[in-house]
């Protein structure tokens, strides 16, 4: 069985070290000769990179390990890039979400005007990062879940369309883990109808793979309890702030009795209640850099300290599973079911065929294939036409530098209640975002 060169981007991520265990608890299944971690920012990738390195000697000796900020070392001989970075870092996510609670709005990292904001920001490291695995290893795919997903995917598809990158989100996995927990099963069990822009979209279908249909059971549910299970499934989506979240979803079912939502939505459909519950001095930013930033680096400087890897300091980040599942389709050809974000190009009938949709898609050698998910309803379909304007919007302003588009991307948000509103975030956004945003005109 042939052995990958894989390459993580984002090396000093929090992320890193679960993606990495879920890699060595995978090798079975998806064998790794070689494995890197690159990052522009040498200071916050070391701790991460010396703990990784210490628990790679115990669980893979044999694996070939390195880390590095040179991009030729990097990318050079690799047959993946696991991308998630995060342009500006979390100072820059904490601005993203204060600012426009400063106006009243919505602050989320990937909603409304924070996640125009990093979109802006993220666009130009992406593309980077697509150029450095085309010019040193042109036979490579990138999976990519640098966020915001939406943007930096329609990014990739006007500035980089024959690029071997596939856009996903961990996002849905994690919600259809709950899912399968409520029914009894696990989420390999399931098959799932689904359709939507990343982080806005909803669940048509979810069925057992002997056909059982569990839909009706899931909306029962979800609309008494939301996402909330009583089992904890998962690391990553258990803080408070999280579990208040998973709670919401059965308001935002209420909206759309037929079909279970995507837990963003909160943020479009109830962006007043968002902001009334937002403490505009604490946000999501601070909770991580409290939370898993300090439980993550703190583990990595008591493996450095010990000099050894004991097994437990790290967790599996169960969500990595699905980068995996990801590869493995790619590297055998399995034509898995698995939800990407692609070119509609027809997947949903009644949508504008070169929007950058979220469906299911059976992916092979040959990358997603989407399946088509029909025709959606006039509301779903409103909803969606009005935030993939938006979307379009920011890479048109991005492109062209044009303020003109950027306030007209925030003005159409459904989260900012005017161009008066979108305006004045938009110049508080430009003074924050003055070393990464191109100046617009």
């Amino acid at each position: 069985m042939k052995e990958f060169s894989v390459v993580i981007a984002g090396g000093g991520s929090t992320y890193t070290p679960g993606i990495v265990m879920m890699l060595m608890d995978s090798l079975d299944r998806f064998p790794i000769r070689s494995l890197k971690l690159y990052d522009n920012n040498a200071a916050r990738q070391e701790p991460i990179a010396k703990a990784v390195g210490l628990a790679l000697k115990k669980l893979a000796p044999q694996v070939a390990f390195s880390y590095t900020t040179d991009p030729v070392e990097a990318f050079t001989d690799v047959d993946f890039c696991m991308a998630h970075i995060r342009s500006g870092g979390y100072p820059m996510r904490e601005k993203d979400e204060k600012i426009p609670l400063q106006h009243g709005v919505v602050g989320q990292e990937t909603c409304g005007p924070g996640g125009i904001a990093y979109g802006m920001r993220s666009i130009p490291d992406v593309i980077q990062l697509i150029d450095y695995m085309e010019q040193y290893s042109p036979n490579a795919w990138m999976l990519n879940y640098s966020n915001p997903a939406s943007i930096v995917a329609e990014a990739c598809r006007v500035l980089r369309p024959k690029a071997q990158i596939i856009n996903i989100c961990d996002m849905p996995v994690g919600t259809l883990r709950r899912m399968s927990y409520i029914v009894g099963k696990t989420p390999k069990d399931l098959d799932v109808r689904y359709y939507g822009l990343n982080h806005f979209g909803w669940w048509t279908s979810v069925k057992g793979k002997d056909g059982t249909d569990y839909t009706p059971q899931l909306i029962d549910y979800v609309s008494k309890n939301g996402y909330l299970t009583q089992k904890a499934i998962e690391t990553q989506h258990m803080d408070e702030s999280w579990q208040a979240t998973h709670k919401k979803a059965a308001d935002l079912l209420a909206v759309t009795p037929d079909c279970l939502p995507n837990t963003y939505l909160k943020y479009y459909l109830f962006p007043d209640y968002v902001v009334e519950h937002t403490n505009p001095n604490y946000t999501r930013a601070n909770e991580v850099i409290d939370g898993r930033e300090k439980k993550v680096f703190g583990a990595a400087h008591r493996i450095i300290e010990a000099g050894e890897f004991h097994g437990d300091e790290f967790e599996i980040d169960n969500h990595a599973s699905f980068i995996v599942d990801l590869a493995r389709a790619i590297a055998y050809n399995t034509h898995e079911r698995m939800l990407c974000i692609v070119e509609n190009k027809g997947a949903i009938a009644n949508f504008d065929p070169h929007a950058m949709v979220e469906v299911p898609c059976l992916v092979g050698s040959d990358g997603p294939e989407p399946l088509c998910q029909g025709e959606i309803p006039t509301f779903q379909l409103g909803m969606m036409q009005q935030q993939v304007a938006v979307e379009k919007l920011v890479v048109q302003a991005y492109c062209e530098h044009s303020y003109q588009k950027l306030w007209q991307a925030l003005t159409l948000s459904k989260t900012v209640p005017s161009a008066k509103v979108a305006k004045e975030i938009l110049d508080d956004l430009i003074e924050a975002n003055k070393d990464y945003w191109p100046e617009l005109h």
